[in-house]
């Protein structure tokens, strides 16, 4: 007969089993976050063409009337595709493991269907001067517990709640200036945008910054943190974004784009030359000697250089003569510099 298994024994078996059970059970939750986030970018995208009779027909949502054209639409994914890419760097940075942040959709809809699509989520009221009101940055509340658990050195687990504690509001507001910091510099080439956090809210009826039929921008992001998976948004009425609407098209952005990336490369490029070394050798003087005299050189002869003893010598910068300078006693060479070399 089997020997008995000790308390230890036991409790070894019940944790192998716990584990198992939780690794099964991170795996299916990415997989509900996954799911979840198709059907957020489904239900933002408004109702889809049919074909009737041969002829593709287009269904017409008058309540979801298109403020901004094609174009401005093209912009605005661009700028937030490129907000996501830095956004990965910056919280995976931040939160010392690997973060991937990806654009799922740049949707025009009612501020209600918006707010239909969420199910239970974090919410930051921005503002975003110089634009006049305020707009949105929600994330979903299971991401949101994962990323806190992750800075207070966790292994990034969810919580199965929905507030947020005190102590934990000021942690969420720190990720969150984070993701703003990445949208700021995004919108660089637009406008010069300052985002501010003015309330933090997880019920969605303490966050009517739009009328339920106004209609708003809503920029629908997936965000991938280890095993965790969830959807983020970032809401902006179309009536703060008229006033700069008609900035928002891809030839301004492309210009402004290159210029702006053209004046950082300079700037880097101008701070790794501060560092780099450069040669600088000093010159003497000069002397004309014919190929007979050049040979017939030996120890102890005397060479007459072109120089006056009050002329002072050159200072060589990369081989190219750039400043005046007097040879000075010591137990080592020197030279002090007396200006530029004037040609």
């Amino acid at each position: 007969m089997a020997d008995n298994l000790s308390p230890e024994e036991i409790e070894a078996l019940l944790g192998s089993l716990a584990g198992a059970e939780a690794d099964d059970g991170g795996g299916l939750e990415a997989e509900l976050a996954a799911s979840s986030v198709q059907e957020r970018a489904t239900a933002l995208s408004g109702p889809k063409a049919s074909v009737v009779e041969g002829k593709r027909v287009e269904r017409y949502d008058f309540r979801r009337s298109d403020k901004l054209n094609k174009d401005q639409l093209r912009t605005l994914t661009m700028l937030h595709d490129n907000a996501a890419r830095l956004m990965s760097g910056s919280l995976a940075g931040y939160l010392r493991t690997p973060v991937h942040v990806e654009l799922v959709s740049v949707e025009q809809v009612p501020y209600e269907e918006y707010l239909r699509s969420i199910t239970q989520s974090v919410f930051a009221i921005l503002s975003l001067s110089p634009l006049n009101g305020q707009s949105l940055l929600e994330a979903e509340t299971g991401l949101v517990f994962s990323m806190l658990d992750r800075m207070l050195g966790g292994p990034g687990r969810s919580a199965e709640r929905k507030n947020l504690s005190d102590l934990e509001r000021p942690l969420v507001t720190q990720i969150v200036d984070r993701i703003l910091a990445c949208v700021k510099q995004s919108w660089e080439s637009i406008l010069l945008l300052n985002p501010v956090v003015e309330a933090l809210e997880t019920n969605p009826q303490f966050v009517q910054i739009a009328t339920a039929n106004d209609v708003a921008v809503t920029i629908l992001f997936e965000v991938k943190m280890g095993q965790s998976r969830g959807a983020m948004s970032l809401c902006i009425p179309y009536l703060i974004l008229k006033p700069v609407a008609s900035k928002l098209t891809m030839q301004k952005w492309a210009a402004t784009a290159g210029r702006r990336k053209s004046e950082a490369a300079r700037r880097t490029l101008a701070s790794h030359l501060r560092h780099a070394g450069v040669e600088c050798t000093f010159e003497l003087g000069t002397a004309t000697l014919t190929v007979r005299e050049l040979i017939s050189l030996k120890p102890g002869d005397v060479v007459r250089l072109d120089q006056r003893t009050t002329d002072g010598l050159k200072m060589l910068v990369g081989g190219r003569p750039k400043y005046l300078c007097n040879l000075l006693s010591g137990k080592r060479l020197q030279f002090s510099v007396t200006g530029p070399l004037r040609r």
